[in-house]
């Protein structure tokens, strides 16, 4: 939802049209919903509250490029991958930049500690 707002209000104040992509419940994909819809090679600018991995951005971006979007750049408020710019192939700009360490399951020390994962946040448990 951060990034839902974030986008909105970035659109707003540079007076350029917001559309948004959400994953789909029924199979999970990203997808652009509730009407918005884009003209084959409009370019657009990918924005999001915070980039770890950057795995739903670049979902955003195939979604939009499928449809003839042209990608021009990516935006975050925090970008806690250590580099969003070398995830991506485009520009990418971040008002701050943090090093959060990140492990796969079967390479985490807490998990290899048996101490119990709880994920913070809004979204359900895991």
């Amino acid at each position: 939802m951060g990034g839902l707002f974030v986008g909105h209000e970035l659109a707003r104040a540079l007076k350029v049209r917001h559309l948004f992509t959400e994953r789909n419940k029924d199979n999970d994909a990203m997808d652009l919903r509730r009407g918005f819809t884009l003209e084959k090679g409009e370019k657009f600018f990918a924005v999001e509250d915070i980039i770890t991995t950057g795995k739903s951005v670049k979902e955003s971006i195939q979604v939009l490029q499928v449809m003839g979007g042209v990608p021009v750049g990516v935006g975050c408020l925090i970008d806690r991958s250590g580099g969003a710019d070398k995830v991506f192939d485009i520009p990418v700009r971040a008002l701050a930049t943090l090093k959060v360490e990140s492990w796969e399951e079967k390479d985490c020390p807490l998990c290899q500690q048996g101490v119990p994962v709880v994920k913070p946040g809004s979204r359900a448990k895991f």
